[in-house]
């Protein structure tokens, strides 16, 4: 495949990835240039709060984002790109968060800005938001993204950000005339763009703040009953929120930042701020926002979400990335019960790339995927044995199977099974160990076959005695099919004989292609599954 072949289907995909690069690159026709004409990156921007850990909203923004980025590459036939990850460590901290240790230190500085607090977790860091920064540095470079960190304190602190504050007191009343129509009543006699840090108490103040020299960055504001005149300059104040992201935008130069649904009215004003300015508004995607089992917002305070730790713990990090890249734009269930699904169908996805035409290639998450931090190959491998298949193994095995033990079964579908040459496999297995554990056996139930039922089980019985231990798992599904289309066991369909094989036999409503499982489990192990069946 030629680069122009590439750059011609991504000129047209309705991939998601590439219709973000496509507004990108109507944006910057000929590439993003400096003012003498030179060809400079476009810059990518996600957000961090620091006031917690990296959690899976996290990884799904840096990785949608990259995954737009490499887009943008491959579209534009490999035009340069940045992409920061900007911590806004300068917010003021509003409230003690249920899962960070001494809270009577956090308590003891509520409304300071993150960067200016003590680590709570005693870890050796400058402050609390070093601490939670240093966990996002390892967080990203754990997944392998290519990224630029910067803290909103650093820039604040150095002046870096100073002409932009300057910029921000010159539009102050136009900024003002933004903001307060979509402000309550109460909130608008508050409320002010620039967020002065008191030298008395070291808060982030809500106050508001007359402009005393734009030039000098001055401004005026009561502070525990006096008026005080002070500098914003150096890290001395911050800016509210959506002035902040605006203001942001326009001093880095920020290309593209997506962001969630709940943030939409946010992008809107920020984009108005922008312009006024100097700048406009990034390109960016409005995404969906994460659902718990129950179809309710997931609450970082109610625990009702999915750890990334969790996901990782049960499946693996391509399948995480699988489930995030699919339709960023509906609301999406994170819960235990849908990785099973996701691990195999990433390998399904996989497995297609090679006979798929660049046009497809492109829409295939996982064709993305192993692109989005350095392709290393892959595109068509595939699984032995899919995760499903293995759930449906280890929960005959029972709660107590070992890895090694699961292995010794692997063998019955493998040539010369060794995990070394299986790392994936080998790594699926200890999850579903894990996941059968926590999630699958205590609901395991093998109920007593109908009449019909323990009839048609007998006939396989039969059929399998006659049997080898090796027979394929195509032979066997064969002879399965034969028997569920005998009218003589009065089965109305197919489902409702594979459904009673899954009852009766593996204790689930649900269950894998029973040839496979026959040839995973083997021949006679399945005959005493039956025979068990038979004598309830």
């Amino acid at each position: 495949m030629t680069d122009e072949t590439l750059i011609q289907a991504a000129s047209t995909s309705k991939s998601w990835p590439f219709q973000e690069a496509q507004r990108l690159a109507k944006r910057f026709p000929g590439g993003k240039r400096d003012a003498a004409g030179n060809l400079v990156p476009v810059l990518f921007e996600t957000g961090y709060g620091p006031s917690g850990l990296p959690h899976i909203g996290t990884f799904q923004e840096v990785l949608r984002t990259t995954l737009v980025r490499r887009a943008y590459e491959m579209l534009t036939g490999g035009h340069p790109t940045r992409l920061v990850a900007f911590s806004d460590d300068m917010d003021g901290l509003r409230k003690v968060p249920d899962n960070i240790p001494n809270g009577e230190l956090l308590t003891a500085n509520l409304h300071k800005p993150l960067s200016r607090i003590p680590d709570p977790f005693a870890a050796g860091f400058a402050s609390f938001s070093a601490h939670n920064n240093a966990m996002l540095c390892d967080f990203l470079d754990r997944f392998g993204f290519d990224y630029e960190f910067v803290a909103a304190s650093d820039r604040y602190n150095s002046g870096g950000f100073d002409e932009a504050l300057k910029n921000v007191l010159r539009n102050f009343d136009a900024i003002m005339g933004v903001m307060l129509p979509t402000l309550r009543e109460e909130r608008r006699k508050t409320y002010s763009p620039v967020l002065p840090i008191s030298e008395t108490s070291g808060v982030v103040l809500q106050v508001p703040v007359t402009v005393v020299d734009a030039e000098a960055g001055i401004v005026r504001f009561e502070d525990e009953g006096k008026t005080v005149e002070q500098s914003i300059l150096g890290g001395r104040a911050k800016l509210q929120w959506k002035v902040d992201w605006a203001m942001r935008w326009v001093a880095l130069g920020v290309d593209y930042e997506m962001s969630g649904k709940d943030l939409t009215d946010s992008v809107t004003q920020s984009g108005k701020i922008a312009q006024i300015l100097g700048g406009r508004k990034p390109e960016g995607m409005i995404y969906e926002l994460f659902l718990d089992a129950n179809g309710e917002k997931i609450s970082k305070s109610k625990g009702n979400g999915l750890t990334i730790e969790e996901w990782l713990t049960y499946g693996s990090e391509e399948s995480l990335g699988f489930y995030l890249f699919r339709e960023p734009k509906s609301a999406k269930s994170l819960h235990a019960g849908i990785i099973p699904k996701a691990v195999d169908e990433y390998w399904q996805f996989r497995a297609k790339i090679p006979e798929q035409p660049i046009e497809q290639q492109l829409g295939n998450p996982v064709w993305n995927l192993l692109r989005a931090n350095g392709y290393h190959g892959g595109d068509g491998d595939s699984l032995p044995v899919t995760y499903g298949l293995l759930l449906n193994l280890v929960g005959v095995l029972g709660p107590n199977a070992s890895h090694d033990q699961v292995w010794n079964y692997l063998g019955n579908y493998i040539a010369d099974p060794d995990p070394a040459d299986h790392p994936e496999l080998d790594a699926l297995v200890g999850k579903a160990l894990a996941y059968n554990r926590d999630f699958v056996a205590s609901t395991l139930a093998r109920r007593k076959p109908e009449a019909h039922e323990a009839a048609a089980l007998k006939a396989l019985d039969a059929v399998l005695a006659g049997l080898p231990e090796d027979a394929s798992a195509e032979d066997l599904q064969t002879e399965v099919y034969e028997i569920g289309k005998n009218e003589a066991y009065g089965f109305e369909s197919l489902r409702d004989w594979f459904k009673a094989l899954y009852e009766t036999l593996l204790g689930s409503s649900q269950g894998p292609r029973m040839g496979s499982f026959i040839a995973l489990y083997g021949v006679a192990n399945t005959r005493r599954l039956i025979a068990e069946a038979l004598v309830q």
